[in-house]
């Protein structure tokens, strides 16, 4: 008697708490809150489903099961934080330089509390509305800074996630490039690329930039860049171009870009760095010039001593100027010509001022073409030229909204399609309870898939959204295997059915293991996020969810 009692009060078979398992670590993976309060939601779950588990009375076990979920539900809510964290920061700005790094998060600006992006913007704008200089403070949650300083503080804020997952392109917005050297190049040799393009980019100001080295089929080698909230224009004149510059005096270079010749480029010092009113040219249009200092090495700055001490005085320049120019060269293509003063033949000039103009057709146009010129023109200077030359194979972008109004779509869809095959499943074994573990089963592996990629902080974007429907079909279709085997069949035990459904299920499972795998190099990676979660989806259900599953149905059956 005593050993029936027990045996009535044990609900949960090793399949179902492996499945309880990972159903909370997915979901606890999943909500972004800190480790000691994930390891207390986790206790708290876990010990409500080991005191549901003993409860005999299924009222009982109902309200304990309610209680739990909502103190967790309570405590996960209560535990996320609030917020804006630094998505960026120039390494010029003051506050770097006082030590704020990004990713930290932002409490207050100026003693007033912020909680969204749009309150910090809001705060900066009503702040620096003239060049008078003055005191700006901001708290964030390890420590206060205190600045003096006339220009608004070059940081960009977004909001604190509410959840671990990670989304791509196609629903964040942005732009992506696939870009393949004009020549061969070795492994080693894109990660170099990679390198060098990733500091471009850092440079240049854009946040929230991946990089990464994909090859398909036939082995050869691309880069693929994705840049949330950039435009085309912006990448592909950052990437397109090798950005190989030279300063030359006649036909011999006196420095290059990059830190080994340029040790310094002046970029927000107001002293050092400007671009002028636009005026009107000829034409009819607009052009605005800027100009920068820069600090050569000391060997670029000898360099430039040796080549222009043998050059003579321009006579028509009153003696003001040397015979040659300091000609500045982009990817081939001449940005300037700066005359050379006559005192600095001879001389280690280790500062250099650079100059170019920007146009357009009003001046409003002439200025930001100027503005965007000179941040380009520093970023080679700072970066360096790119070692290969690129061949952009594939530039598109995508807008937030479109992205999130097609990932609601084909959530919604699935959504759809798991209750109508619940429904049909209802319909054709007329057993609520099946159906019932069909929707369990369901959308406990979506959110498996979700934990799992929130833990490798796998970028979601519409192939791994696709996998997951994918995984969602193969499921139900392996679910119905396993119903059908169970029904049919009486002649043998029901202990053999499940176990000819298994073996079914896991036969399908290495034919789709084999299948995807050559998706992983596809179409140069595009397609490794498909890839991606439809493994996970399909593993978790051959060793966690079809187990759990078929455990449900023998005791439906039963």
């Amino acid at each position: 008697m005593v050993h029936g009692g027990k045996a009535q009060a044990m609900k949960f078979s090793i399949r179902l708490w492996i499945l309880w398992f990972f159903i909370i670590i997915s979901a606890i993976s999943i909500i972004n809150i800190s480790a000691s309060q994930k390891l207390l939601i986790f206790v708290l779950l876990f010990g409500g489903l080991i005191a549901v588990n003993f409860v005999s009375s299924t009222k009982k076990a109902v309200l304990t099961l309610i209680l739990v979920l909502a103190v967790s539900a309570w405590l996960t809510i209560s535990s996320i934080e609030s917020g804006i964290i630094v998505a960026s920061i120039e390494q010029s700005d003051p506050l770097f330089e006082q030590g704020l790094r990004q990713g930290e998060i932002i409490t207050s600006v100026n003693s007033q509390p912020v909680s969204t992006s749009e309150e910090y913007y809001s705060l900066i704008a009503s702040t620096f509305t003239t060049n008078t200089s003055k005191r700006f403070d901001l708290t964030t949650k390890t420590k206060d800074y205190t600045i003096l300083t006339n220009k608004t503080p070059e940081i960009t804020v977004k909001e604190i996630p509410k959840t671990k997952i990670k989304t791509g392109l196609d629903i964040s917005g942005g732009a992506r490039a696939l870009v393949q050297p004009t020549q061969q190049i070795t492994e080693q040799e894109l990660q170099d690329l990679i390198a060098v393009s990733r500091e471009r980019l850092n440079v240049f100001g854009l946040a929230d930039v991946q990089l990464r080295g994909v090859s398909d089929l036939e082995g050869n080698r691309f880069m693929l860049v994705e840049v949330g909230g950039a435009t085309p224009s912006d990448l592909e004149s950052l990437i397109s171009e090798q950005g190989k510059f030279e300063a030359r005096i006649g036909n011999t270079t006196v420095f290059v870009g990059g830190n080994k010749d340029v040790t310094h480029v002046f970029r927000n010092d107001a002293t050092q760095s400007a671009v002028y009113p636009a005026e009107q040219t000829a034409d009819g249009n607009y052009a605005s010039r800027f100009t920068f200092t820069i600090t050569l090495s000391q060997e670029a700055a000898q360099r430039h001593a040796d080549i222009t001490k043998n050059i003579t005085t321009d006579p028509q320049s009153g003696g003001q100027y040397l015979s040659e120019n300091l000609t500045l060269v982009l990817d081939g293509e001449i940005v300037d010509e700066l005359r050379i003063s006559t005192g600095l033949r001879g001389q280690v000039a280790s500062q250099i001022s650079i100059q170019g103009s920007g146009f357009g057709a009003t001046p409003d146009q002439a200025l930001a073409d100027a503005r965007n010129s000179m941040n380009k023109l520093q970023t080679i200077l700072i970066s360096g030229s790119l070692p290969f030359e690129l061949e952009i194979v594939k530039l598109d972008t995508i807008s937030p909204a479109l992205g999130n109004q097609f990932n609601y779509a084909i959530l919604l869809a699935g959504t759809i399609a798991i209750l109508s095959v619940s429904a049909i499943v209802f319909i054709r074994y007329r057993k609520f309870k099946i159906s019932l573990a069909l929707l369990l089963i369901s959308f406990s592996e979506i959110l498996i898939i979700l934990g799992i990629a929130a833990i490798i902080r796998w970028n979601l974007d519409l192939p791994s959204i696709a996998g997951i429907l994918a995984t969602i079909g193969t499921g139900v279709d392996q679910q119905i295997v396993i119903v059908d085997e169970s029904r049919l069949g009486r002649e043998t035990s029901l202990k053999q059915r499940m176990k000819k459904a298994i073996f079914i299920v896991m036969s399908a499972y290495f034919t789709a293991l084999v299948s995807l795998l050559p998706l992983f190099k596809a179409g140069a990676g595009l397609f490794k996020g498909f890839a991606i979660t439809t493994l996970i989806g399909i593993t978790a259900g051959v060793f966690i969810t079809r187990p759990a599953f078929a455990e449900l149905i023998k005791k439906i059956e039963e």
